[in-house]
């Protein structure tokens, strides 16, 4: 039965992949050049070009909508959750209708911003997130409906995934809640896809298709070049999507425990530039309920148990030499209370302090056995000590209690910015040139030109950083790392690297490799409010001495082009897998005279405050104090979880 016409975002059968960084010519075999995580990828600009003529066309997506709602008659109220959103046009257009509950969720960072932008623009309330499908960070019994719309099912490599994502519908939705999922007919395109197709997108782009069913006939393998008619080839791109029919799509749901499976026909596919549908031509309509019993949230009065949390900090009787006066003031006391104001509101969770370093020890041999997670937020370290840092998580592992963040190994070396240096490099991460000069060398050459910054190689909180290590004569400089051993009575190494005059970056990394993070939006410091004559950076003064004048720097969504973005966080990725960096990361990056980003150094564990970076970065993303600090928490209880 065909139902009204219309077509569905063509999904993944155009515009997702990942950008392969050459053209490989003639491919004898498609399958041999996919990725395994092709869908991690940023859904980014290419995605909307090759697709625009389906998931730009706003008289498509109305057309859509009527006939999810002629299908489902929710109320107006209902909540809806859209998984695998994309832009979220589906969802942006059901607020428009006057549906108060819709939340959307996409694994692409790009198209979730591009989303909260226009809900923005319009006014229109739909919370929109990044994220999994696999692993979705809503509780259970949330959702009426849930809707996985235009081809945006059978991503994963193993059919195990796919059965990750159904359970995962099937705890959100509340009993006899549905889910709507709209895919391509598998039957069908395994006996009539086109081998080979091509069409000009606009007066400048054209695209080249090829595929081919892979070796089990399980999936259809997509190969798509982009070319600019002046420029040539953009991205040479593989993927893949596996086929489902009716019949392996209705045991697929029975095994994930849904009934009352029940088929709608198809949608007639429909382009704008009337060109190849590819995973589009026929698409299969499915609703499932969910049959179970709605979760006791009481039980005799008492509410549901809470997870019990105890949060670690710095020791507010002691010194503490990192601080302008060395003691805890009224703005960190401030800080605290943030803090523990927004943990108030999350409700699963009991929260207890503990500051006192004098009996740390004792208490929390006490815990054992009694918190389900320890929130290390004593980035003071220990006895407020820095070089003790890694000391609290070495003594919580041999306590056997869980915690948040990194282990005592990553502190200790990202405590060490020549280590990382010498690290990055061998990874192939682009770091500023630099020397390293020991504690006993008096006398030393700086083989790299000026100007350069001087820093301390051990510490973090822009310790010793401040607008005298930026030196643009020997002298400058002999008198800044003179004023780091002698004033500060720093007996350690200093690093001398060259001083980069590019934007100053940030980049915030929340959850674990492989499969369970998100990035936040990269930020840049604003330097616009800065005299001119001091140098731009965020070091000491802009950290801990808001009147003066580095405190008007303030940190503002990042204006870099796609391909900086996107190189920034794929070595950002594979620095946090090498160091070893858990539940929440920062690294610093600077860009080059020429636009190209070097990495400054990776601050695990970085801070937590309301106002500190990824704090600000959340808050860019669309993610409130409390929000960033439930995902933390989470994002632990995961990981200790799957150990």
């Amino acid at each position: 039965m065909a139902q009204k016409s219309a077509s569905f975002k063509k999904g993944v059968h155009r515009g997702r992949p990942r950008k392969q960084t050459k053209f490989l010519g003639p491919v004898a075999n498609l399958e041999e050049h996919v990725p395994p995580d092709w869908w991690r990828t940023l859904f980014g600009p290419v995605y909307l070009k090759t697709d625009g003529d389906v998931v730009e066309d706003t008289n498509l997506t109305r057309t859509e909508v009527d006939v999810i709602l002629e299908i489902l008659q929710p109320s107006p109220d209902a909540a809806i959750l859209d998984l695998c959103c994309g832009q979220g046009r589906h969802s942006l257009e059901l607020a428009r209708r006057g549906y108060t509950g819709v939340c959307a969720l996409d694994r692409s960072r790009y198209l979730i911003q591009k989303a909260k932008n226009q809900a923005r623009k319009e006014e229109l309330n739909v919370a929109f997130k990044e994220g999994d499908a696999r692993k979705l960070p809503y509780p259970d019994e949330s959702f009426d409906y849930v809707l996985l719309l235009g081809n945006s099912f059978g991503y994963f490599e193993s059919i195990r995934d796919d059965i990750l994502v159904l359970r995962e519908v099937m705890r959100v939705l509340k009993p006899m809640g549905k889910v709507f999922i709209d895919v391509a007919d598998g039957e069908y395109l395994r006996n009539n896809f086109k081998a080979r197709s091509w069409e000009w997108i606009d007066k400048r782009y054209f695209v080249c298709r090829e595929r081919s069913l892979s070796t089990d006939r399980t999936r259809l393998i997509s190969r798509e070049i982009v070319i600019h008619a002046q420029k040539g080839v953009v991205v040479d791109q593989f993927y893949s999507e596996r086929l489902y029919s009716e019949k392996s799509l209705k045991e697929l749901l029975e095994k994930s425990g849904f009934s009352e499976i029940t088929f709608h026909g198809e949608f007639v596919p429909q382009s704008s530039r009337n060109q190849d549908l590819g995973m589009m031509e026929q698409r299969i309509l499915v609703t499932a309920r969910v049959n179970k019993q709605k979760k006791r949230v009481q039980k005799k009065g008492l509410i549901r148990s809470q997870k019990e949390i105890v949060v670690l900090l710095g020791d507010p009787k002691q010194k503490d030499f990192l601080k302008p006066g060395t003691v805890f003031d009224e703005d960190d006391f401030y800080t605290i209370e943030q803090l523990k104001e927004a943990l108030s509101r999350l409700e699963r969770f009991r929260f207890t302090f503990l500051d006192n370093h004098g009996t740390l020890i004792r208490e929390l041999i006490g815990l054992k056995g009694k918190v389900d997670l320890v929130l290390n937020f004593c980035d003071e370290g220990f006895k407020n000590d820095p070089y003790k840092e890694l000391h609290i998580p070495a003594l919580l592992e041999m306590l056997d209690l869980p915690y948040t963040g990194s282990g005592p190994q990553c502190l200790a070396y990202c405590y060490d910015k020549s280590l990382v240096r010498g690290v990055a490099r061998e990874m192939g991460v682009p770091v500023p040139r630099a020397c390293f000069i020991k504690p006993e060398d008096m006398a030393f050459s700086i083989p790299i030109a000026f100007p350069v910054i001087v820093k301390p190689n051990f510490g973090d909180s822009s310790f010793g950083i401040t607008e005298k290590s930026v030196c643009f004569s020997l002298e400058e400089l002999v008198e800044a790392i003179a004023w780091i051993r002698e004033k500060l009575g720093y007996t350690q190494p200093i690093l001398v690297e060259e001083f980069l005059t590019g934007k100053d970056l940030s980049v915030g990394i929340i959850g674990n490799l492989p499969d369970n993070y998100i990035v936040l939006p990269i930020t840049e410091e604003d330097y616009s409010e800065l005299p001119p004559d001091l140098p731009r950076i965020c070091g000491y003064e802009a950290k801990w001495l808001p009147d003066s004048p580095y405190g008007k720097v303030r940190s503002v969504k990042a204006e870099i082009p796609e391909s900086i973005e996107k190189l920034i966080v794929e070595h950002s990725l594979k620095l946090i897998e090498r160091f070893g960096c858990r539940d929440y990361v920062r690294l610093d990056w600077r860009l080059d005279e020429e636009g190209y980003p070097r990495l400054l150094e990776i601050n695990p564990n970085p801070g937590w405050c309301y106002d500190g970076h990824l704090a600000k970065m959340a808050a860019i993303g669309g993610m409130s104090y409390s929000e960033l600090l439930q995902t933390i928490i989470e994002t632990a209880l995961l990981r200790i979880e799957r150990q």
